[in-house]
């Protein structure tokens, strides 16, 4: 249970990091390069990306890791799956609502941690076919 309790606290730190990442991205985009914030948003993924996987291959799930290329390949699968769960959310949102695009960006991020938590835990990093 430790383990666990360990493991999430890797998870909420490499994920604050990749939040604030891509947060800080696409706002920068969208302030200083004037980019529509959905392509803002692509490109703060991207980089974002980067340190999420990075962040949860050698801390939250470095016990269970299995090898550098099919997690990195599967975590991508997760990451990709989440943006564009989060790219449909923020496109329809920026219409729907009057919410500011950096705020209703920060909202998306935070509301799919946990997806990306519950994908990583159970099939992303795992080393062998069932076990978790």
């Amino acid at each position: 249970m430790i383990n666990l309790f360990r493991q999430i606290g890797w998870f909420v730190a490499t994920g604050c990091a990749a939040a604030l990442t891509h947060w800080l991205v696409a706002v920068l985009c969208v302030r200083e390069f004037g980019l529509d914030p959905l392509l803002a948003n692509l490109a703060g993924w991207l980089v974002a990306f980067c340190v999420s996987f990075l962040g949860h291959y050698n801390f939250t799930f470095r016990h269970q890791r299995g090898p550098w290329a099919s997690a990195a390949w599967r975590f991508f699968v997760v990451s990709a799956v989440g943006f564009c769960v989060n790219e449909l959310s923020y496109a329809y949102l920026l219409r729907a609502t009057a919410v500011r695009y950096d705020l209703l960006l920060a909202m998306i991020l935070i509301g799919l941690a946990m997806l990306t938590f519950i994908l990583g835990r159970f099939w992303a990093f795992r080393h062998k076919a069932g076990r978790a």
